[in-house]
Order: C-alpha cells, then structure tokens, then sequence
C-alpha cells in the first residue's frame, strides 16, 4: 500500500485565492519547518482532460457528490476557502498544495468493539478498503463550519452516519461525538486520485442500528481489539487493503483510546495536528 504523509505545501497567498470561491486572509507563518515551501505562484484548481473522461466510467452518485463544496483551510486548519469534491480530491491539485477539512468517526458499542466498514467498490478513492465507522468532509455550509468545539465537524458527521450507515439522528446527538484531535495525511488512492486531508478525529460510544448504503459501504464488522490487529496483520500481508488515514489512527492513537474508551477527555488535544513527518 502506497502511504505518503507530509504537511501540506502552501504557496503564494494571492494567486491561490483567486482559485477558491471564498477569500480569507491566511495566518501568518509561525515555525521554522515553513520556511522549505515551494515560492511558485499557486495555479488555480483544475480539472484535467483525462480526469473528465474518468468520470464517464463512474457510479453516478458518486460522480453527483463530487460536485459538493468542500472546506479548504491552511495547514494552520485556518478557513480561506471552498472547492468542489472533486477538485480536492485530483492529485494534480493535490500536488499544488490544496488541502481540506475532514473527519473520521470510531464508534463503540456497549461491548467495547469498534465498527470497521469496507469502502464500496463504486467509491472513487480507496475502492473496497477497510477503515473506521465512517470517513467524510464537512460541507462550506454555515451549520458545518461552526468552530466552536468542533461543532460544525460534529454535524456533519451526524449527517454522514445517516447517508452511510442508516444511522438515525436521534440514535447519534452530534453532541454525543467526541473529538479527540486532529491529524494530517496525504495519500494517491491511484494516478488520477488521492486524499490531502486535515481530519478531525470523533470517538463515540453506542448501541445504534445500522442498515448500510449500499452505494457508500460493501462490508461491515464489528471487531474487538485483537481482531482488530489479525485484519491490520493481515493487511501488511496483502490480504486486505486499509485506507492510509485509518492505518495513521491505528498505528499513533487508537489503542490507548480504546482502553480509555470510558474516560476519554484527558485524551483531548484540540491543539495539535498530528502528522507522521
């Protein structure tokens, strides 16, 4: 499995404004590990003649999602914009620096066992990968951009459990959702598509029904700790694929998370932005 993470390259501040919709002034540079951006002048996102003919083979409601707004921030996870799905998700936009918002959602049941899904194989990054209960963007839309204690973050997990999973609102109050911190990834799922990504990470803990999506979600498995670490083995040995951000949680958080499932706030590091660089 091909693994790349890195922190987001930034470049010139005034051309890549003029490739979002929305114009916020970024955060000043604060460290010293800044200094080794690229000073080319950013080229507005695009799409490629090759990437549209791509689309003509894909599952149309995957091809209809990719027409949403996502949230474009700095590497600070600083708001300066928003860009359709798909224009964050092409590698050659990726590779200009554009990076947005995120989140990955682990939920428990009473048992203390985790929900893995495995992607559909109509999904246009990491087809039919195993990963956590569920991956997905927070839209540019007022109720999904509500910083205060990842509240906008929080609902728009809420809705993508309802999309993905079936999982009925009133089964998951966003304010049920915990956030635990937030890491940054980048990854190619192949040579027209990957994933540059500030996720926010939410933990919960609940007995909830699921009715799948087919379109959205292939497979799902309950799975304890140590069944959770036969299916990672498994992964290194080529049986299975893991999405690269699931891999990053395991191998940095997840098991002392989970062993602190009933205690989670003094896990809390709403400061940080974990990558593996």
């Amino acid at each position: 499995m091909e693994l790349a993470i890195r922190r987001a390259i930034w470049l010139n501040t005034k051309s890549f404004l003029r490739s979002v919709s929305t114009s916020v002034r970024l955060s000043p540079t604060t460290t010293a590990s800044r200094s080794c951006r690229s000073k080319s002048n950013r080229k507005m996102a695009t799409t490629s003649p090759s990437a549209r003919l791509e689309l003509d083979k894909l599952d149309p409601e995957q091809v209809k999602l990719l027409e949403e707004q996502c949230i474009i921030v700095d590497e600070e996870d600083n708001v300066i914009g928003m860009d359709s799905k798909k224009n964050c998700h092409l590698n050659e936009n990726i590779r200009k620096g554009l990076l947005h918002r995120a989140f990955s959602v682990f939920l428990f049941n009473t048992n203390n066992e985790l929900l893995l899904q495995q992607r559909s194989q109509t999904k246009i990054t990491f087809p039919g990968y195993w990963t956590n209960t569920c991956c997905s963007h927070p839209l540019h839309i007022t109720a999904e951009l509500d910083p205060q204690n990842a509240m906008g973050v929080r609902r728009a997990a809420q809705r993508r459990m309802n999309a993905e999973l079936g999982v009925q609102p009133h089964e998951m109050p966003y304010e049920k959702l915990q956030y635990l911190t937030r890491i940054i990834y980048q990854a190619k799922s192949d040579d027209i598509w990957g994933e540059n990504e500030i996720d926010y990470i939410l933990l919960v803990k609940a007995d909830v029904n699921i009715s799948p999506n087919e379109s959205e979600v292939d497979a799902i498995r309950w799975v304890n700790q140590q069944q959770l670490r036969s299916l990672l083995k498994s992964a290194n040995e080529q049986d299975v694929k893991i999405t690269p951000w699931f891999e990053l949680v395991c191998d940095r958080f997840l098991t002392k998370w989970w062993d602190n499932i009933d205690n989670l706030a003094p896990m809390m590091d709403h400061k940080s932005i974990h990558s593996a660089l």
